[in-house]
């Protein structure tokens, strides 16, 4: 899906991009996640290709159980590494804060991992059940 002619996507195109429903795009806005870049003239939220990239990092945060606070820090620290004005000590402490998050993530991925395991020994379970012919009962 395309941007505007402007660079810019209304908050339906941005729902599609990013596979999250409008009121969660909206709600990162009102907590202040992602703040839209530009409003148009009818005041309708408009972003921007950061602004998608921005909501996907999100995306990916969302089923490992981090809090908006931490989606937050990390989101700025992204940011602050990715600005080439940032100073160095911002840089360090954007550094530590993600190889620290790091953690977190693995943890949460084998947590993801075990709970899938779990859900596949449950589906063969029911795919073999329901191959099974029927008892038959008096």
């Amino acid at each position: 899906m395309s941007s505007g002619a402007d660079g810019h996507m209304q908050i339906g195109q941005v729902a599609a991009r990013t596979e999250l429903s409008i009121r969660t795009v909206r709600h990162y806005d009102d907590v202040g996640l992602v703040t839209p870049s530009a409003r148009s003239a009818g005041g309708f939220r408009l972003y921007t290709d950061d602004d998608v990239a921005r909501l996907l990092v999100i995306r990916r945060m969302k089923p490992l159980g981090f809090s908006l606070a931490e989606m937050k820090e990390l989101l700025d620290s992204l940011e602050t590494l990715d600005n080439p004005d940032s100073t160095a000590a911002a840089r360090r402490r954007a550094a530590k804060l993600l190889g620290g998050l790091q953690d977190k993530v693995a943890e949460s991925a084998a947590r993801l991992r075990r709970q899938l395991a779990y859900a596949d020994e449950l589906a063969d379970l029911l795919a073999a059940r329901s191959a099974q012919p029927a008892a038959t009962g008096r």
